[in-house]
């Protein structure tokens, strides 16, 4: 009896073990997968985040950077990892919602295979001109269009970027063709503007946000529902007469959809703790971006909404990967 109840004791032990793990986590340091180079809108963002989620969880939180494939290598990452909590990462609304819809094999599923925690920023798209250019509101643009089709030239940074496909919201809201020029990043992007290779483009804040204050942009209109603090005399596509110009960039948190209840918790709240901080708000917002952290089930249904909007934009304008 005695050695029957030991046995029981010492198996009750074992069978504690996992419950106590988790209850503890974390114990060692999480890995925070970043899908683009060092330097980019989403590292930035993580390293912001970091050292508040590190002193809410009580261990390092180390980025780590797998760029590749516009975003999907390192998303892909995040939902085959192990479902301990000791892996999760950031996604942009290319990988989350408009690489999936570009019929690009992507090797995951955003609504299924990843688990939500929070939108960490979004970040505004405005449309902007060369300080030279004769067009000086979006009205102006448009009716330039409208006069000679297809000869203005309007840059992207890729077929089925975001740039491209808020290009696409706007020649299809106001009836106006133009030819697409890609370009291989915002900054390339950015330079072309200014030099009138092409004559207006659509680009993350952050990217164009100095050349506008310096005068060598014009920003005719921004997609967000509201004016930007930054841009306080540029009106929003809906004054502008364009309501269905609904283009923001957006970076969120995410991890395996599997991972265990406990440690998804525990992620939840460090992130949500980290995008609720001042400094970090202070931080986010000096880089061009709004700060988010609503709760996990806003933000699966943000994801999910914009997996619509993308999808649609995408079958209309017959937009394929590059």
């Amino acid at each position: 009896m005695k050695r029957r109840t030991i046995a029981a004791a010492g198996l009750c032990a074992v069978l504690a073990r996992p419950a106590l793990a988790q209850d503890g986590f974390p114990n060692r340091p999480v890995r925070f997968v970043v899908p683009f180079a060092a330097g980019g809108p989403s590292d930035i963002v993580a390293r912001i985040l970091t050292p508040r989620m590190a002193a809410t969880l009580g261990q390092p939180v180390v980025v780590e950077n797998r760029a590749g494939a516009g975003g999907v290598t390192g998303v892909d990452v995040v939902a085959k990892a192990a479902g301990d909590g000791y892996t999760f990462g950031i996604g942009s609304a290319g990988g989350l919602a408009i690489s999936p819809n570009l019929g690009r094999a992507t090797p995951y599923n955003p609504m299924t295979d990843l688990a939500p925690l929070t939108q960490g920023v979004l970040v505004p798209e405005p449309v902007v001109v060369p300080a030279a250019s004769p067009f000086r509101t979006l009205a102006e643009l448009v009716a330039g269009a409208k006069a000679r089709p297809g000869s203005l030239n309007f840059g992207s940074t890729g077929n089925g970027s975001m740039p491209h496909l808020a290009a696409a919201q706007l020649l299809a809201a106001a009836g106006i063709e133009a030819v697409h020029i890609s370009y291989n990043s915002g900054g390339q992007l950015a330079t072309a503007i200014l030099r009138n290779e092409v004559q207006f483009g659509f680009a993350d804040l952050p990217v164009l946000l100095s050349n506008i204050q310096a005068g060598s942009l014009r920003a005719l209109a921004v997609g967000t529902p509201q004016r930007l603090s930054w841009l306080p005399d540029v009106p929003t596509f809906i004054e502008a007469g364009h309501p269905s110009v609904d283009a923001s960039n957006w970076h969120g948190l995410v991890a395996p959809a599997r991972t265990a209840p406990g440690p998804l918790a525990a992620l939840r709240r460090a992130a949500i703790a980290a995008l609720q901080d001042e400094e970090v708000r202070r931080l986010l917002h000096d880089q061009g971006a709004i700060p988010g952290g609503g709760s996990p089930e806003e933000f699966g249904a943000f994801i999910a909404s914009e997996n619509r909007k993308w999808a649609e934009v995408i079958r209309r304008n017959n937009i394929t990967a590059d």
